[in-house]
Order: C-alpha cells, then sequence, then structure tokens
C-alpha cells in the first residue's frame, strides 16, 4: 500500500533520521512516523526522540491511530546521553497514548536497544521478513554467554513471531505490513471514547452453520482446529488471527458478527491439548486488555482441561501469569460472552472467563463439561483404592452425573445450552442485547496488576 501525507504536521526539531506526517491509511486518518535508516543507520538524536514524541501526541490531540515504521540501530552515540533523553521522552509520549488511542509499530528493518522498546509499547506490532529487534545484540550474548548468534537467529521476524510474541503479524515487506496495518485498524476505533467501525453485512446473522454439530471428537482425548469455529459463526468466515504462532493454544484474533466487530479468545486443542501456560496466559491477557480499552466485545471459546502442570512453569511465576489473565478478564467493561464447547475444567474454566469473573452471557453447547476436573481424576482421588475395572465403571458414572452442562445451568454459571448450528445466532443475540451496556468506574488512580 502506499501511503500519501495530507501535509506534513509534525515539525519538532531539525531530526535527520524521523519523519511524521498526517495520512489517510485504509480510507482513515492516521500520524504516521517513520525511524528510517538515511543517516548513522537510523540511530535516533534528541531532536528525532522529540520528533517522534511531537507525532505521538499529535496523535492524542487529534483522536486518531499513532502508526509508525521503524528501522533504527538504537540511540546515536554520537550524541550520547541527548540522545538517551531523546528516546526516553519519545517512550513516554507513547506511553501517554496507551488505551486512548491504537497505536501499531511495523519493524521493517532493525529495531535495537531503545527503540526495540518502543515496540513493547504499541498495541500491535507487524514485523517485516528482512526485521530484527533486540535489547542487547549478538556481540553482547557472545561476551556474556560464549554463545555466537546472528542478529536473525537472535531477534528475527520468526523469533519475534514465534518465540517471544512481539510480533503480532509478519509480512513479507513494508507495502504488505501498511496493508496488514490498515486491516487490524478496521476493527478498531480511532480512539477509546468512541465504538468500533461497523461494517454492514449481505450475511445472515440467522445461518445456520451445520458443520458445527459434528465437529467435537466423539474420544475425550481427540483434537480438533477451533478455529473451524470462528469461521462458522463469523461473518463469511473471515477471521483475522494475531499473535497465531506463539501460545499458539490460545487463539486470540479479531473478527465480525453481524457487521460487530468483536475480540474472540479460543483455547486451540489442536496444541497443547488447549493447557493453558505463561504465555497463553500473557497473550489472553494483552489482548483481553486491548478489546476492552477500544471498546471491542469479546467472545471466549472454552475447551480446557486446564493448565500445564511442571515444575519450571511454577518457578518461573505461573501463579503470577495466569494471575494476569484472571486480572483481565475482571477488569473488563465490555460485553462480555463466554461458550463453553468441550473441556472447562478447574482454575483454568474460571480464568476463561467465567461467570464468578463477569462474564455477561454464558452459553455452552451439549458437549460441554463443567467440573472441576475430568472423571479419569476425579476417581483417582476419590477412589484410588478400587479395582481398574471398578474405576473404569466410576468413571462412566461421574461423566453421566457430572460432565454435562446442565448441572452449571441448574446453578446459574451457564445461561443457555445452545444447539453448535445456532451458535452464530445466539451470539449475535446476546451482543445486540449488550450493546447498551455501561459500567461506572470508581476513580482510581491506577490499576496495580500482576505484572
Amino acid at each position: 500500500m502506499t501511503v500519501v501525507s495530507r501535509e506534513v504536521m509534525v515539525r519538532s526539531g531539525m531530526g535527520r533520521s524521523v519523519t511524521a506526517t498526517v495520512a489517510p491509511l485504509g480510507g482513515r486518518s492516521v500520524v504516521l512516523f517513520r525511524v528510517g535508516p538515511s543517516e548513522h543507520a537510523g540511530a535516533l538524536t534528541l531532536a528525532d526522540g522529540e520528533k517522534i514524541a511531537a507525532a505521538a501526541r499529535m496523535a492524542l490531540d487529534e483522536r486518531c491511530p499513532l502508526v509508525g515504521v521503524i528501522d533504527s540501530s538504537g540511540a546515536d552515540i554520537h550524541e550520547g546521553l541527548a540522545a538517551l533523553h531523546g528516546w526516553g521522552v519519545a517512550a513516554r509520549a507513547m506511553q501517554r497514548c496507551s488505551g486512548m488511542v491504537p497505536v501499531v509499530l511495523v519493524v521493517e528493518g532493525a529495531a535495537v536497544s531503545g527503540p526495540a522498546l518502543l515496540l513493547g509499547l504499541a498495541d500491535i506490532v507487524i514485523a517485516t521478513q528482512a526485521a530484527f529487534a533486540y535489547v542487547s545484540g549478538p556481540d553482547r550474548v557472545s561476551a556474556m554467554t560464549g554463545w555466537t548468534v546472528t542478529r536473525q537467529e537472535l531477534g528475527g521476524a520468526d523469533q519475534l513471531a514465534r518465540l517471544s510474541g512481539v510480533a503480532w503479524l509478519v509480512a513479507r515487506d513494508r507495502d504488505e505490513a501498511l496493508d496488514l496495518v490498515a486491516e487490524t485498524l478496521s476493527f478498531l476505533p480511532d480512539h477509546g471514547d468512541e465504538p468500533p467501525p461497523f461494517f454492514p453485512t449481505t450475511d445472515p446473522v440467522d445461518r445456520l452453520v451445520e458443520d458445527l454439530r459434528h465437529l467435537i471428537p466423539a474420544t475425550a482425548t481427540g483434537g480438533y482446529d477451533v478455529r473451524r469455529v470462528l469461521e462458522g459463526i463469523a461473518d463469511d468466515g473471515e477471521v483475522l488471527e494475531l499473535r497465531s504462532r506463539w501460545a499458539p493454544q490460545l487463539v486470540t484474533a479479531f473478527a465480525r458478527i453481524g457487521g460487530r466487530a468483536i475480540g474472540v479468545v479460543a483455547n486451540q486443542p489442536q496444541a497443547m491439548a488447549g493447557t493453558l501456560d505463561i504465555a497463553a496466559s500473557q497473550k489472553g491477557a494483552a489482548f483481553v486488555e486491548l478489546c476492552d480499552a477500544f471498546n471491542l466485545p469479546i467472545v471466549t471459546v472454552v475447551d480446557t482441561p486446564g493448565f500445564m502442570p511442571g515444575k519450571d512453569l511454577e518457578w518461573r511465576g505461573m501463579i503470577r501469569h495466569g494471575a494476569q489473565l484472571v486480572f483481565a478478564y475482571g477488569a473488563a467493561t465490555v460485553p462480555r460472552v463466554c461458550l463453553l464447547l468441550r473441556k472447562a475444567y478447574g482454575g483454568a474454566y474460571i480464568v476463561m472467563d467465567s461467570k464468578a469473573l463477569g462474564n455477561d452471557v454464558c452459553l455452552a453447547w451439549p458437549s460441554a463439561e463443567v467440573a472441576v476436573m475430568g472423571a479419569r481424576g476425579a476417581v483417582q482421588i476419590l477412589h484410588r483404592g478400587e479395582s481398574a475395572e471398578r474405576q473404569a465403571e466410576l468413571e462412566e458414572a461421574y461423566g453421566e452425573q457430572f460432565l454435562n452442562p446442565y448441572v452449571a445451568a441448574e446453578r446459574g454459571y451457564v445461561d443457555a445450552v445452545v444447539d453448535p448450528a445456532e451458535t452464530r445466532l445466539v451470539i449475535h443475540q446476546a451482543l445486540s442485547m449488550l450493546d447498551s451496556k455501561r459500567e461506572d468506574l470508581k476513580g482510581r488512580k491506577h490499576d496495580n496488576g500482576p505484572l
């Protein structure tokens, strides 16, 4: 996509590496800045940092998205401390945009040291295949650890998308990256005080999705692709999955139902049986907060046996990171619909936007299993002294009595058990009912979440 600027609006300082304009992108106005390698490999001077900060302030003043294209080797060592100050000024101004206007950054080359950390301040990051980003480069890694790595091995697009989760999407080049920026912004409002754009559709909201009736495997351990559910209920089957390669056991995506933009969080049984770990918890929490900041209703699709066990996970802070997902859902004020497909066990059931965390409508397919744990685990605890044959009988009885959605529905934890083929219609009806939802938030300085 070729971006034609309407007029240069930002004239802060005499920065050599940064240009900033108000430009049309995807039919909308955005504040677009670019950090290019014209001098000193795109190293940022004090004036460059001030220009990025001016662009961020312009985005806030104009109440429109901030988009940046970055190719920078870091702070300009020729300016020394002044260049570091400029980076700090830019970082603070970008932080002020958080939750106010969408911030989308594209890495088309280098993003090293300070500029790399700017990526962590963005709502969405898109990397080109030639991009690389890291805080400490290969030379420092080698000096400290003795390991020899290339720039791409350390922080290339593949690593950013698959290992660190920094890149939400990967594009071939800058033009494709800007096309993806426009596509992601089509689901988001210009600022946090307005609803997302509405796109009329010819796809009937009462369209039955017959295939969903036969999606869940007959065996409890059978896998399936949850994206078939999302494509089945979305307008014209169109779903934009974000961070697809990082923590793939949890799908996060934008979609539309009846023209209304939504965010979807879904367990993916095809990867790690849909279990939650640290990365999945972080991925889900960040996406829930993004949707909540910019008024996208959240549809949560649940099929998970629980949290992934392991001493390494516990030592790395599974408690803290699992709580991030709890915190994000508990704080979200947008309309929230939860759909239970199959396994909804234990703590993972609670953190996947259960009624206890405040979802507005909880739906379940007849195949849903809402329980503390699966039949085998329960029988092994309650009847560990029984023979294998007797335990098998007890498992079957436990499953028939407890592993269904009707017990939860009787207690008010599930609002309705729905025909899978009617899922699109029922979710649309729920979201339409919740259109007028508003929550009166108590004034406070800020949350203190489990970072």
